[in-house]
């Protein structure tokens, strides 16, 4: 993302996996995850969306951490259709936890990361140990079943995304009575609306 980016690799269950760490400056307040899009379809934890989560999250004083799924870059093993990427997901979440004890975790994705996340949410709250918040982006309704996420999910979709329909995320948000965030005119990867993303989600964030 910038200079200052560290690159580390941890290893999972299918072998090395590629992650990359942006620090605030000061002591970090939180951990926030951020899951990129599809990896059949090119997507990689340098996608320009999940990037400007991480500097969203980084803005909010947060230690945002990424991490190239399963077969993307650096990362061994082959995609696994959520099941593994959730996996080595908690993975990350460990070991960040070990990294900084205490501190209170947030979980954001784009596109297929958003299945991801919701997924490890539904794991973590089992557990007893929900993320605070959940960011998703685009978020991958009616074409992966999608768990029921937290009342204050901040819900972000591009008014003219063709690869998932802004209907297919009403259609699924409206049972759980979310609010979900319409950015006009952008489509699925939000070309030249990026700034609308990091924007809300700073704004949002302690609402």
């Amino acid at each position: 993302m910038n200079a200052h980016t560290q690159r580390f690799t941890l290893t999972g269950a299918a072998g090395a996996l590629e992650c990359a760490l942006d620090l605030p400056h000061g002591a970090p307040r939180g951990i926030a995850l951020v899951a990129h899009p599809h990896p059949l379809y090119g997507g990689t934890m340098d996608n320009k969306v999940a990037q400007t989560l991480a500097r969203a999250f980084v803005a909010l004083g947060y230690a945002a951490v990424r991490m190239n799924f399963r077969g993307v870059g650096k990362s061994e093993g082959e995609h696994d259709a959520g099941r593994g990427e959730t996996d080595d997901m908690a993975l990350l979440l460990a070991h960040m936890r070990q990294q900084y004890p205490g501190l209170p975790v947030a979980l954001s994705g784009f596109s297929f990361g958003t299945v991801v996340q919701a997924q490890l949410q539904q794991r973590l709250t089992a557990q007893g140990t929900p993320a605070e918040r959940l960011v998703l982006v685009g978020t991958a309704a009616g074409k992966w079943t999608i768990p029921e996420v937290p009342a204050n999910t901040i819900l972000i979709h591009g008014e003219q995304d063709e690869t998932i329909p802004l209907s297919d995320v009403l259609d699924w948000a409206r049972p759980q009575d979310l609010p979900v965030i319409v950015i006009p005119g952008a489509d699925h990867f939000f070309h030249r609306k990026l700034q609308h993303i990091k924007n809300f989600v700073v704004e949002m964030w302690h609402r």
